[in-house]
């Protein structure tokens, strides 16, 4: 049964307001006449209390209610996802707590979940909900981990190191492209290049492709000679896919 918690007032969230602004234009954009009758009942209907009860009520609803379709310059979002996660602003607005954040996530099916987390950043500008972002981490499902991973600043703004070269390596590991990972560059480092040689040398070991985009991973400026000989021996192997070449290139 969906209760409406009480938020605690040491856990106030800074939104990014420019953000929603904008996705409340575009949305609103998107939709034919029906669709935009129902959109604005719905924001009508959640107005006057703003409760995180109701608003979890509509986003179930945006799915009989609006047409599936991408948004224009941004492929990664859909009309869906973006309804949703204006829906869960309408109630943060008015209760912008941690709590009531991470009540939505919990109630929400998969692909609210994954809604929220494209839209983390804009719901927590100073990464109070950094457990929560680790805790979503964990799920075994691809679309909800992509929508924290990908496309996102959350994870390079807020992340320890530690937790950031295990949601990359994540990411690699469930095939996903990790070149859609915000500021992977900024966190290239020594430790992060050993950690990508280790699950080469397992791949590797094991007779298995290496995955795609590992190379992507490290920096190789901060390669020791022994490590970027080996690597330079297991290409000229053919050990190591042919997009390994323009890493290995001498500069």
């Amino acid at each position: 049964m969906i209760k409406d918690v009480t938020p605690s007032p040491t856990t106030t969230l800074e939104m990014r307001h420019e953000q929603l602004a904008k996705g409340n234009q575009l949305l609103a954009g998107l939709l034919d006449e029906h669709e935009l009758a129902w959109w604005q009942e719905a924001q009508q209907r959640l107005e006057p209390t703003a409760d995180a009860k109701t608003g979890a009520l509509l986003s179930s609803l945006c799915k009989r209610h609006l047409r599936e379709q991408a948004v224009p310059d941004s492929p990664a979002w859909s009309t869906i996802e973006l309804a949703r996660v204006l829906l869960m602003a309408q109630v943060l607005v008015h209760q912008p707590h941690e709590e009531v954040l991470r009540q939505l996530f919990h109630w929400g099916d998969d692909r609210e979940k994954a809604a929220l987390l494209k839209a983390l950043d804009w719901f927590d500008r100073h990464g109070s909900c950094l457990e929560l972002a680790l805790l979503a981490g964990r799920t075994s499902n691809p679309q909800v981990f992509a929508a924290l991973a990908l496309d996102t600043p959350y994870p390079l703004r807020h992340y320890p190191e530690r937790a950031f070269q295990q949601l990359v390596l994540k990411a690699l590991g469930m095939g996903l492209d990790v070149s859609r990972l915000v500021g992977l560059e900024q966190r290239h480092g020594v430790d992060l290049n050993q950690l990508a040689l280790d699950l080469l040398d397992e791949q590797l070991a094991a007779e298995r492709a290496v995955s795609p985009g590992l190379p992507r991973l490290i920096a190789f400026d901060l390669l020791s000679p022994a490590q970027r000989q080996r690597l330079a021996g297991l290409y000229q192997q053919q050990r190591l896919p042919t997009e390994w070449r323009e890493y290995l290139a001498e500069p």
